[in-house]
Formats: structure tokens, sequence, C-alpha cells
């Protein structure tokens, strides 16, 4: 992870975040009040704000971090060594023979439990 020092002063970074909920503010006003204007503009009315207030959003110390999250996941995901169709099927099997298992041995033991308790009821 990087251990860079940020210098940009907390009030321009809540100014930022003020910004990105006026605009999720305004997109949700302006679809309610363009309500009857077609769907596809307030669809693209809502995907530029949405952009907008992302590149912002992404501006902050927060963003900057979520940002360099993203990327180190995505390294991460590249590390991974993924099963074989053969083996995700194999184990599938197994996962399915277990639950049958214990699906057959619980409704064993209701079924004794349910027959103990009728007979000391009667």
């Amino acid at each position: 992870m990087s251990t860079k020092t940020s210098t940009e002063s907390p009030a321009l970074d809540y100014l930022k975040w003020v910004v990105v909920i006026a605009l999720v503010a305004l997109g949700v006003i302006g679809n309610a009040y363009y309500s009857e204007e077609s769907l596809l503009y307030r669809v693209l009315a809502l995907v530029v704000l949405a952009l907008v207030g992302g590149f912002v959003a992404l501006q902050t110390v927060k963003g900057r971090s979520f940002w360099l999250l993203l990327k180190e996941a995505r390294v991460e995901i590249r590390k991974v060594v993924w099963p074989t169709p053969v083996e995700t099927r194999q184990t599938t099997l197994i996962v399915l023979a277990v639950v049958a298992l214990v699906a057959l041995l619980l409704w064993g033991l209701d079924s004794l439990l349910s027959w103990l308790v009728s007979e000391i009821i009667g």
C-alpha cells in the first residue's frame, strides 16, 4: 500500500463531498421534476451527473484511497489460482452429497424425536 501523505486541507475535502451530495440531490430532484420527459434523456442526465460526481469524489483523500484499493484488489485477483471445471464439478458434487447426507440424518433424528415425544405424551 502507498504511504503518500496528503497536503490537501480537510476543508477542501469537505467542499468536494458537498459538491458530490449536491450532484446526487440534483439528480434525484431533476429526475422527479422532469418525470414527463423521455426516459432516455433522464437516464443520460443521471449518467452524466454520476460520472461528474464520481470524478469529484475520486479527487478526495478517501476517493483516492478507494481507487488505490480497487487497483490493488485487481492485482490480487490476478494472483488467484482458479479451479478447473473438473475440480469445480467434483467439489459441487461433494457439497451436494454432504448436504443430502446431513438432510437425511436430520430427518431421521427429527422422526425419532417425534416418535419419542408422541410415546411419552401419549
